[in-house]
């Protein structure tokens, strides 16, 4: 037993000095688990959220407006109105400004990131803007527009749209890596989109093998891998150059969002099923699933903090799901009033 912990220590030592430190730690070692739970409540569904590194917020969507709250409090810190069927929220720190994704309005809402105060409200010509992105390279503001199946390219120090990609399909979340390049997966096409952030052009596109309808995306820019959730209960992980895939893993029913932990070499995905999946990258080729932490039903969608490696997940309570008619093939379970939370998964220290 002496010898293996020597030995195991020494290998320990080697890796934390050389550039696979993010696979570093222990499997054994990664536990995470539901620290807290921030009952927000509020009127209204949900979408994405963002998580505010710099100055340690959370932006939920919340149908017509936008809350601010506090990531270590919960607390309810400001809100943004006017954005009308909004998704998303990006944040263009080296301008101090974010964007909001408002898809019944067909617009972009400017505000600033110290006062939260509007600055300006942007229409664009994509139909149903969701997803939306800053490339800071570039310093373009994309938003994928779910019924137009394009992408609406925005200057960001400008606030004026510039441009229009087409896409092969319905595209759903969405990635940077910072270095110019953008990374979008196509729902119905079952691939993965590349696009080149200065010149806005398309360059290729990945299949995802047997994963479908990808939603959740996110990325290792290190050793440059991809990770798309499917409806099909897949992670697929794929070579972000090559587009080859390396890996699949199974993950919990109904993902949404991806994320991904450098220093833990861990990616995530947040499931309807009420569970939220850890895959352990053991070398940039080889990946586990590594726990499956039980959170609450229908906390599918995430934002994620590296520093403090805790995961955000947003969800509410519900009633009985209506029967199924010819009007509505799939209908959605009803929402409780006023039970909407953020719970807060985090490393077990």
């Amino acid at each position: 037993m002496r010898t293996k912990t020597l030995v195991r220590i020494f290998v320990g030592v080697c890796l934390m000095s050389s550039p696979l430190a993010q696979s570093a730690q222990p499997t054994e070692s990664i536990n995470f688990t539901v620290v807290n739970r921030y009952d927000v409540g509020g009127e209204g569904g949900w979408d994405l959220l963002t998580f505010d590194a710099k100055r340690h917020r959370l932006f939920v969507s919340r149908s017509t407006h936008v809350q601010v709250i506090d990531a270590d409090s919960g607390k309810v810190i400001g809100d943004i109105p006017g954005t009308e069927g909004v998704h998303g929220i990006a944040l263009a720190d080296d301008l101090n400004v974010g964007f909001t994704s408002n898809g019944k309005s067909n617009s972009v809402t400017a505000f600033d990131l110290t006062t939260l105060n509007v600055i300006e409200t942007i229409k664009i010509s994509g139909v149903n803007p969701d997803v939306i992105l800053y490339e800071p390279k570039s310093k373009h503001i994309f938003t994928f527009n779910g019924r137009s199946a394009n992408a609406t390219v925005i200057d960001a120090v400008s606030h004026k749209e510039i441009n229009t990609i087409s896409l092969p399909g319905k595209p759903e979340l969405a990635v940077s890596n910072d270095a110019g390049n953008i990374f979008v997966n196509i729902e119905d096409k079952n691939e993965i989109v590349v696009i080149d952030g200065g010149s806005n052009k398309v360059l290729k596109s990945f299949s995802l093998g047997s994963g479908e309808e990808p939603t959740g995306l996110a990325i290792d820019k290190i050793h440059n891998r991809l990770f798309s959730v499917c409806a099909n209960k897949k992670m697929e992980i794929l070579d972000s150059e090559s587009g080859k895939i390396v890996s699949e893993v199974a993950v919990g029913s109904a993902p949404d969002s991806a994320a991904f932990d450098t220093s833990l070499g861990i990616a995530f995905s947040s499931n309807g099923d009420g569970t939220l999946t850890l895959v352990k990258e053991d070398d940039p080729d080889h990946f586990s699933v590594s726990q499956n932490v039980v959170t609450q039903k229908g906390a599918r969608t995430m934002a994620y903090d590296s520093d403090k490696h805790r995961a955000y997940l947003v969800t509410a309570s519900f009633g009985e799901t209506p029967p199924v008619t010819k009007e509505q093939p799939k209908p959605r379970p009803a929402l409780i009033p006023n039970s909407f939370v953020i719970l807060v998964v985090s490393l077990k220290q």
